[in-house]
């Protein structure tokens, strides 16, 4: 039996707000669940705080992976658990390529399992990265670049792709991964989420929009609402959204969240 991060009736305030009011979920590796939702439903802020972030309070509940309540850890520690967040910002880091930060975080992760591991030597970690460029259809002179410095909003997303791809999490986490692409672009970063799907990988792609489970086929879809998971069903219920829109879901739970 593969990792699993269950979340339990989870309960989040962003600057004394309630945003999240009884989040329940479990995601198993191998798995794809798609998280779907209007505007200020509270999904980013499920995304940010399953990985840390400080600016998130929790207030109730507990998150789950491999037998532990991973909301007394840090966000490193969790990434070293095998959590992975793809950002739907990434940050630019003028100055520092592509295959410099992928390496620090390999190292980073090794020193932690082995405080005396002197890290992944140059020609091994080149091997690594070459591989996974390659999976992912990637030009390598994509790794000597600046980190999003300059990047397109589609090489933005692409390198997150490329940082899921080579530190190999367990679990990810993907925040509204197709906001701002074209759909070629869309096309191009679901390709590489799907070449990396499989036993290995579960995966929580959180979306407002259908277009991207085109590419990408979930298992499970979930419906969140008022700081709540509210419907779930299969890949149809994607596609009942697409075409009815969300009107239906704050009809039904509009008054049930008074």
């Amino acid at each position: 039996m593969g990792s699993v991060l269950e979340i339990r009736n989870l309960h989040v305030n962003v600057e004394d707000q309630p945003i999240l009011n009884g989040v329940n979920l479990i995601i198993k590796q191998g798995e794809i669940h798609a998280l779907m939702g209007p505007n200020g439903s509270g999904k980013s802020t499920l995304a940010y705080t399953l990985m840390g972030h400080p600016a998130y309070e929790v207030t109730g509940g507990e998150v789950i992976f491999k037998g532990e309540n991973i909301l007394e850890l840090e966000p490193d520690e969790r990434a070293h658990l095998g959590l992975f967040l793809a950002f739907q910002y990434p940050v630019a880091i003028p100055g520092v390529s592509v295959a410099n930060f992928l390496r620090t975080a390999i190292n980073a992760r090794r020193k932690l399992e082995d405080p005396n591991d002197k890290g992944i030597s140059i020609p091994e970690f080149r091997r690594l990265l070459t591989k996974k460029m390659d999976q992912l259809k990637m030009d390598h002179g994509f790794a000597g670049r600046y980190l999003n410095d300059g990047f397109s909003g589609g090489e933005k997303k692409r390198a997150e792709i490329l940082q899921l791809a080579t530190l190999e999490p367990e679990i990810a986490i993907l925040d509204e991964t197709d906001s701002g692409l074209d759909i070629d672009a869309l096309r191009i970063v679901a390709e590489g989420v799907d070449a990396l799907a499989g036993p290995n990988l579960g995966v929580l792609v959180i979306t407002h929009y259908q277009r991207i489970l085109n590419y990408i086929k979930p298992q499970f879809v979930h419906v969140m609402f008022d700081g709540r998971i509210v419907e779930s069903g299969g890949p149809d219920l994607a596609l009942q959204l697409e075409e009815a829109g969300y009107d239906w879901v704050r009809e039904k739970y509009a008054g049930a969240a008074q």
